[in-house]
């Protein structure tokens, strides 16, 4: 690899200062770098972070200094580049980063020596379908973690009804549903009572969020399957309210007869992987033991 791009957190990395350092080593050894600028136009939580009409199509790997939300942003701003990401952790848990600021100089060196591996996650495709105009799409836009439904007002459950090729599977009453790719699935969907999955593994998961009933649990379905969320009706007299966020991005408001259409993305995620570390040890150190001494 030689032609490298760095999107940073400034908040974690004020005034750019890690950022300057790889990059100043980065041009030591010959390589070229681009440190990505905040976007002019990042106004709404759904904006785009950083510019990514300057990012180069032909770059070899976005280093992405933050936590897993920063990583998870920078997926959705490059959705259309092609470009892997490789996380530098500057945050908290960090599950999705594979390096630490300790050890970024043996990382550079495999990446030099093109030693490394690309895992390419699946993303979602959401498509948010307002009922006075149905004919129309209110919003589209991607996901890499998960796409939510969760009631917004006053503090009472929503009606979500959920179905699968156009067949119902059930209504819920509940809080919100998640619906979430593997790499989301250590997300929210695990605080909701969903599985850990595997992130190579293809599938998309169901879960509801603080369902009022005693025998829920997450539905697992294929990723070649079209999952749709109707916003119901709760009580007669007036409409359900609710948030639609992708990626932890709330995009828009919705009201009763209102629609979620989820599918698999064409688009990918690809990471970039240069530590033997499995998946399983990265659960059990970041998440179950974490938790545990938590």
């Amino acid at each position: 690899m030689d032609k490298f791009c760095i999107i940073t957190n400034n908040d974690k990395d004020k005034d750019y200062k890690v950022s300057n350092q790889i990059k100043a080593y980065l041009e030591s050894q010959n390589k070229s770098c681009y440190i990505a600028k905040e976007a002019s136009n990042h106004v709404n939580e759904y904006d785009p972070y950083i510019d990514a009409d300057a990012v180069d199509d032909d770059t070899d790997v976005a280093l992405v200094l933050g936590g897993d939300g920063t990583i998870i942003q920078a997926a959705n701003d490059l959705v259309y580049k092609n470009i892997p990401l490789l996380g530098i952790n500057l945050g908290t848990l960090g599950f999705m980063a594979e390096v630490e600021t300790g050890n970024m100089v043996p990382v550079f060196e495999k990446l030099f020596k093109d030693e490394y591996t690309i895992n390419k996650r699946m993303m979602l495709r959401g498509d948010v379908l307002h009922y006075n105009t149905f004919s129309n799409t209110g919003y589209h836009g991607h996901a890499l973690n998960d796409i939510v439904i969760s009631k917004r007002g006053l503090c009472r459950i929503i009606t979500v009804k959920v179905y699968v090729n156009d067949r119902l599977v059930d209504t819920y009453l509940c809080d919100g549903l998640v619906v979430s790719t593997p790499t989301g699935s250590t997300g929210y969907n695990l605080s909701a009572g969903g599985p850990i999955v595997f992130p190579e593994i293809e599938a998309i998961m169901i879960t509801a969020i603080c369902p009022h009933t005693l025998n829920n649990r997450c539905i697992m379905v294929s990723p070649k399957d079209k999952v749709v969320l109707e916003l119901g009706k709760s009580k007669a007299s007036v409409d359900d309210e609710a948030n639609v966020i992708f990626d932890g991005r709330l995009v828009r408001n919705i009201n009763s007869g209102d629609c979620i259409e989820i599918c698999r993305a064409e688009e990918v995620t690809e990471i970039v992987k240069v530590t033997d570390t499995s998946f399983y040890e990265v659960v059990r150190e970041k998440i179950l033991k974490g938790r545990c001494e938590g």
